[in-house]
């Protein structure tokens, strides 16, 4: 799997997770924007230092990169940043979302200002980085988008309110992109890692933190931007361990009349049996099952 000749945008990739994913694209041949605010993990403070660090370690790899201190919430910043790539390469191929901040508490003492500012940071960071590179991947025909979600968006977790409906945020973001993004050529996916970075330092001595490496996660990364990559994939990495995560959809029933919340209520185990659920194409799968049902009733 080789990246020669392609150009990378990684952004928080001054440390941890797109540290690695961005040494890992150089050593396969790839340029890099190495997007790093260098602020505290709460979103706090900001230095360039982080992104010219890998930067360098980049160039001792015999790669080529350039540094960006830009806000991923400062379109404006990020939209002269990717300027700044088209000046030096012409071309824009992959961009890898990471940039991301935590803020926990539990939803009954979080700061309104808190949960807006986490979702600012992921969902609309990713927004921003996105549009910013969006028309140049369509006039390439040609582009591998890779969104950073989590177990918390997909399952929840305690605390983390702000945080895991940002990331959830992201799959919906991934779910259309890939439709509208298709003809061109622009594949875009979610990667849910578990690795130890400064994000999770508040799980030591819990986690056998020492298999949790962010480079055992970077293989996935790499997968998923690659030339070959699918497209509306969650993959899940981890301790060495990859999964698939999918939204889906069971097959139901339908219930209507005066009694049909009791129906519904009733019938709930028959709802949520999976035999014959999907992984549907797009939303409107969820109306064709339902007006097949309806088209079902009609005949009698």
């Amino acid at each position: 799997m080789r990246f020669d000749g392609r150009v990378a945008i990684v952004t928080g990739a001054g440390g941890g997770l797109g540290r690695e994913h961005a040494l890992g694209l150089a050593r396969r041949g790839a340029r890099l924007v190495i997007n790093d605010l260098g602020g505290a993990r709460d979103g706090s403070g900001g230095s360039a230092t982080a992104a010219e660090a890998v930067v360098a370690e980049i160039e001792a790899l015999g790669g080529e990169a350039i540094a960006s201190a830009a806000s991923v919430t400062d379109y404006d910043a990020i939209q002269a940043m990717v300027a700044a790539a088209m000046s030096q390469w012409g071309r824009i191929d992959i961009l890898v979302n990471n940039a991301g901040v935590l803020r926990d508490r539990t939803f009954a003492k979080m700061e309104l200002e808190d949960f807006r500012f986490v979702v600012d940071v992921h969902l609309m960071g990713a927004v921003n980085c996105t549009k910013a590179v969006w028309e140049i991947m369509r006039a390439q025909n040609y582009g591998r988008i890779a969104m950073t979600t989590s177990s918390s968006g997909l399952y929840g977790n305690f605390g983390q309110s702000n945080y895991g409906a940002a990331k959830m945020a992201l799959v919906g973001l991934m779910q259309t992109l890939s439709i509208e993004g298709q003809k061109n050529d622009i594949r875009v996916n979610c990667l849910a890692p578990t690795a130890h970075t400064r994000m999770t330092e508040d799980f030591a001595g819990t986690l056998p933190l020492e298999h949790l490496g962010p480079e055992l996660v970077t293989p996935g990364l790499l997968y998923l931007v690659s030339e070959a990559a699918p497209t509306r994939m969650i993959l899940a990495a981890g301790a060495g361990g990859f999964e698939r995560a999918n939204v889906t959809l069971t097959q139901g029933i339908r219930a209507t009349g005066e009694d049909a919340p009791e129906q519904v209520a009733a019938r709930i185990d028959e709802i949520s049996d999976r035999t014959g659920e999907i992984v549907p194409e797009m939303g409107a799968a969820q109306g064709m099952i339902e007006l097949g049902k309806l088209q079902a009733a009609l005949k009698g």
